[in-house]
């Protein structure tokens, strides 16, 4: 985390500076897409969403690190996410933990007033992952996303700032957390395989003549069946659906959080687009929006950028006595 950050945040003490710190080189280093686009809101903004996303990939880590062919739940890591658990919802109580990446969550949840149910949701997914190795329908799966998902869209919500009341915006911002959950299952079949998982709910796999036993032979020959590109296909159409879902919410953000969020969906669901132009080989590689791309749209988030902050600044000049402004309240809690 760079001073200037936490300092437009108003991060003083110095055991906190050094747990969003922490938190800010998890993304850095396992989220290349959501860090770009972090860095596209204002400084002030970005440890708070470092923090949240911190907390979801220590918790993911516990869950899938070191996983070994087959699924199962070794006992350590039940233990791990069990102490995890114990740390956060005593930091919610205290506003303060000993674990760094809770220590910022707590201070974040705090300072923007989070429902800590969020949170106890989350960990309750993420408890379905070390026992549940697949789910028979997509109300299934809806049900587990909420949880591991959709709940991520709505804790940053307040972080984001909304020109809108929270609620009108809150199932936007569900929705945008679900599709970028549904691309990384469709990006991640195999790998998700390998840990015993399957995402894709089984009455779309049934419905196009395919199931687990498919999906692992597929896997192992490295190739993909005909009847499994036609479950994927009809999963990406339906991540392609929420996605739209989602960008209903973008106007609704706060004008200077808008190209951060325009640019992360742009790119996640560009992630949809290769998997789709290369045929849908995600049993046996990992697609990836390519690099030109992602500096492209990166560059495109960097003059929304701009063009927002004059505009925001130009609106928050004084108005004249006896001048009036009709510019919508920015809502940054």
């Amino acid at each position: 985390m760079t001073a200037r950050e936490l300092d437009a945040a108003g991060i003083t003490e110095p055991a906190t500076r050094e747990a969003y710190t922490r938190c800010r080189a998890l993304n850095a280093r396992h989220g290349k897409t959501y860090f770009l686009a972090t860095r596209l809101l204002t400084p002030d903004r970005r440890p708070f969403v470092h923090a949240l996303y911190g907390f979801a990939r220590w918790a993911d880590d516990i869950v899938d690190v070191d996983h070994g062919p087959g699924g199962g739940a070794p006992a350590a890591r039940q233990r791990d996410l069990a102490d995890l658990e114990t740390a956060l919802l005593d930091g919610l109580r205290r506003g303060r933990a000993d674990h760094p990446v809770v220590t910022a969550l707590a201070d974040t949840v705090r300072r923007h007033r989070l429902d800590h149910a969020l949170f106890t949701d989350f960990m309750a997914a993420m408890r379905m992952d070390l026992t549940v190795t697949g789910y028979p329908t997509y109300a299934d799966l809806a049900g587990y996303m909420h949880g591991s998902a959709a709940v991520i869209g709505l804790q940053v919500l307040p972080v984001l700032g909304t020109v809108t009341s929270r609620e009108e915006a809150a199932p936007a911002a569900a929705a945008l957390g679900v599709a970028f959950q549904l691309t990384n299952f469709l990006r991640d079949v195999g790998e998700d395989l390998d840990r015993g998982r399957v995402y894709i709910p089984g009455d779309i796999l049934t419905a196009h003549g395919a199931d687990r036993a498919l999906l692992t032979w597929c896997r192992g020959r490295g190739t993909t069946d005909p009847r499994v590109r036609g479950a994927l296909r009809e999963t990406a159409a339906l991540t392609r659906g929420v996605y739209r879902r989602a960008a209903v919410g973008i106007p609704m953000l706060a004008p200077v959080s808008r190209p951060c969020v325009r640019t992360a969906l742009v790119l996640y669901r560009g992630i949809l687009d290769e998997i789709e132009a290369a045929d849908y080989p995600v049993l046996h590689r990992r697609v990836a929006v390519p690099r030109h791309r992602r500096a492209g749209e990166a560059a495109r988030g960097l003059v929304g950028v701009v063009s927002s902050r004059v505009t925001h600044r130009a609106r928050s000049r004084p108005v004249p006595c006896g001048a009036t402004s009709d510019t919508p309240e920015e809502s940054t809690v």
